[in-house]
């Protein structure tokens, strides 16, 4: 199998090539850090051209409604004098986002190094599957793309914040931001699709597993949150 030669090739060739891609950084280092940084910079510009385009008044009016309607008046305008500054929540959205990825990269990684220890012939620790999940994670620059071009086309200064992740159940279904199936519908992503695949492939360029037990730790995680999530709601 020919190796890929510089992690800039790797980001591209993990769209068509991904056991290649996988191959050559199991035995390489500091290669994560670009996929990290262009992750973390693509996925920050949605919240940032957002947040420089909505209404805000009106934005902050939905989000009262969506998340303290049932409070009183009194406590919806705490809420609200909260949700004031807009540049406040525009930096807020932003640096939200980049540490969510972080910790949600961070839990990955700690999945994965405990779910390979099945695989005795498997060398990979903790840091070195951080860095695997930036790598799977690399579809959420297309979805940030694209969130980017509904701000860009959009002509309406009241967009719903949904807006900003236009392959979410969310957005697809025209879930509204008050109801209680919202946050879930606004998780569950067509790119999640797209990372479990690529994290099967790379385990199965990392591990020994069986390819069928590799498609099966990779999808468990994100069915086990979803269903639980589901539950938690409907209950």
């Amino acid at each position: 199998m020919q190796l890929v030669s510089n992690p800039f090739q790797a980001m591209k060739d993990i769209f068509v090539k991904p056991n290649q891609v996988f191959a050559t950084i199991s035995e390489t280092h500091n290669w994560s850090w670009i996929p990290f940084i262009c992750i973390a910079v693509i996925g920050a510009l949605p919240i940032y051209m957002y947040f420089n385009f909505v209404d805000f008044s009106w934005y902050t009016e939905l989000m009262v409604q969506a998340m303290a309607g049932d409070l009183s008046p009194a406590e919806q305008n705490v809420f609200r004098n909260v949700m004031a500054d807009q540049s406040q929540s525009l930096w807020t959205g932003v640096f939200g986002s980049v540490f969510m990825l972080l910790v949600s990269n961070a839990i990955l990684a700690l999945y994965l190094n405990i779910v390979t220890k099945a695989d005795e012939e498997c060398v990979q620790g903790y840091t070195d599957w951080y860095g695997f999940s930036w790598w799977v994670s690399i579809p959420v620059i297309v979805s940030s793309l694209l969130g980017i071009l509904v701000v860009l086309v959009a002509q309406d200064s009241q967009l719903s914040p949904v807006s900003m992740a236009p392959t979410s159940f969310a957005f697809i279904f025209s879930v509204e931001m008050n109801s209680s199936w919202a946050s879930l519908m606004q998780a569950i992503r067509l790119e999640s699709i797209w990372v479990m695949y690529l994290t099967a492939v790379g385990l199965s360029q990392w591990t020994r597993l069986p390819v069928k037990k590799t498609y099966m730790l990779a999808i468990a995680p994100y069915v086990l949150i979803w269903a639980s999530w589901a539950l938690f709601i409907v209950l």
